[in-house]
C-alpha cells in the first residue's frame, strides 16, 4: 500500500540503509490531462508499500504488480495507460481523466548503487543542482531503462550531456519539467532534480510541531532555531533538517550561511520576535511570516524605525491565508499553504469560481 506519509526520501533512505531493492517508477510521456506530468517519480518495495503517487491512487495498484515483475526479471520495463474513454474495457477503473501516460519502472538496488534516485537523493540533501537521464527508448546499445548521471557515466551521448548541464544549470526550486532527447538510435529522458523549498522557524514552541509536520510531508528543508534550551530539542521536531539553540541577536550569522526560500516569526516573545526581524529585514528572503494580530506587527514595525522599510512587500503577518484558522494544526495549515501559493507565484485563491445560478425561465 501507499505510505502517503513518508516523503520519497525518507522512503528511499529506510530502505537504502536496510539493503532492500526498490522499483522506482517514473513517467516519461504524458497526453492530455493526467495527475501528474513527465518526471514525476515514485518508489516501491518488495513488501508491497510504496511512496509517492503518479495517478489519483487508481493506477498504482497496477503499477505494484509490475513492480513485482521487474523485481523477478531485474529488467526494466515501459507500461502505459491511456484513460481517454470512459468505457475502459481493459483496467475498468473508470477514471474519466481524459489523460494518457506512459511510465518507466526501473529496478534499484545495491548492485546498481540505486541511481539515479541516489544521485537525486544526495542533490536534494545537499541543496545542489542536478540532471540525470533515463534511456526510455533505445534500438542499439544503451539499455532501457539505463541511467545516466554526469560524471559517472562513460558512454552517455554528448547531446545528452549537453541536455543535463542545460537543466542542471537553469533549474533548482522552480526546475523545468523533464525533457526528452535523441541520440545514438535511442531516446533520453532528461530529469531536472527538483530542489526543496528550504525554511527556517524562529521559535520551537509547542505549535511549530505541526508546522514543521506538514512542511516536512511536502519535502521541505526545515531549520528550527530558538533562544530557549528547552525547546531547542531536536527530538521535538522529526521533520525538521535541523532545530539548534539560537539566540536571536545571532540571527544574522546563521542567515549568512544558508539560502532560505521563507522564513517564520513565531517565538511568542517580543524581544525576540524584534531581534529576529531585525535580523531578517537585511536578508534577501523573499517571504517572512510573522504570528500574531495586526496590532502586534504595528508595534514591532513602528519599533524597528527605519528598518522596517526594508520588510515592504515580503512581510505578512497575520501570517497565513484566511481559512478560519484557530487551531496549532489548522494554523500550520494556513502558513504551509500561504508559504506554497507564495512560492509558487500563486495568489492562493481557489481554482473554482462559484456556479452561476439557473436563468430564471
Amino acid at each position: 500500500m501507499n505510505d502517503l506519509s513518508t516523503p520519497l526520501d525518507e522512503f528511499f533512505q529506510r530502505h537504502r540503509d536496510q539493503g532492500s531493492p526498490l522499483v522506482l517508477a517514473t513517467i516519461v510521456h504524458t497526453e492530455g490531462s493526467t495527475y501528474r506530468k513527465a518526471g514525476a517519480q515514485m518508489l516501491m518495495a518488495p513488501d508491497g508499500s510504496a511512496a509517492g503517487l503518479l495517478s489519483g491512487g487508481c493506477l498504482e495498484a497496477d503499477l505494484l504488480e509490475r513492480a513485482r515483475q521487474v523485481l523477478a526479471s531485474g529488467e526494466a520495463q515501459i507500461v502505459e495507460y491511456d484513460t481517454r474513454t470512459s468505457d475502459d474495457l481493459i483496467w475498468g477503473i473508470g477514471l474519466g481523466c481524459e489523460g494518457a501516460m506512459r511510465i518507466l519502472l526501473t529496478p534499484l538496488d545495491a548492485q546498481n548503487g540505486y541511481e539515479p534516485f541516489a544521485y537525486a537523493h544526495a542533490c536534494r540533501a545537499r541543496h545542489q543542482p542536478g540532471a540525470f537521464a533515463l534511456t526510455i527508448r533505445s534500438a542499439g546499445r544503451h539499455a532501457l531503462g539505463a541511467c545516466h548521471v554526469p560524471g559517472r557515466t562513460a558512454d552517455t551521448p554528448g547531446a545528452v550531456l549537453e541536455a543535463m548541464q542545460g537543466a542542471r544549470s537553469g533549474q533548482g526550486r522552480d526546475a523545468h519539467g523533464a525533457v526528452e532527447v535523441d541520440a545514438d538510435d535511442a531516446r533520453f529522458l532528461i530529469v531536472p532534480v527538483r530542489l526543496p523549498p528550504r525554511i527556517v522557524i524562529l521559535g520551537a514552541g509547542p505549535d511549530v510541531a505541526p508546522l514543521v509536520e506538514i512542511g516536512g510531508l511536502l519535502g521541505w528543508q526545515i531549520t528550527v532555531l530558538d533562544h530557549r534550551p528547552a525547546y531547542a530539542v531536536a527530538a521535538r521536531f522529526p521533520r525538521a533538517q535541523r532545530v539548534a539553540l539560537n539566540p536571536a541577536d545571532r540571527l544574522a550569522g546563521e542567515l549568512e550561511r544558508e539560502d532560505f526560500d521563507a522564513a517564520v516569526v513565531m517565538s511568542h516573545h517580543l524581544p525576540s520576535d524584534l531581534a529576529y526581524l531585525e535580523a531578517l529585514s537585511a536578508s534577501a528572503i523573499p517571504y517572512i511570516g510573522l504570528l500574531g494580530p495586526a496590532a502586534r506587527r504595528m508595534r514591532l514595525l513602528s519599533d524597528l524605525g527605519e528598518r522596517a522599510a526594508a520588510l515592504e512587500g515580503r512581510l505578512r503577518g497575520p501570517v497565513g491565508l484566511d481559512i478560519g484558522a484557530d487551531t496549532p494544526e489548522s494554523i500550520a495549515l494556513a502558513i504551509v499553504s500561504e508559504i506554497q501559493a507564495v512560492l509558487a507565484g500563486r495568489t492562493g485563491g481557489p481554482l473554482s469560481t462559484p456556479a452561476a445560478p439557473p436563468a430564471a425561465g
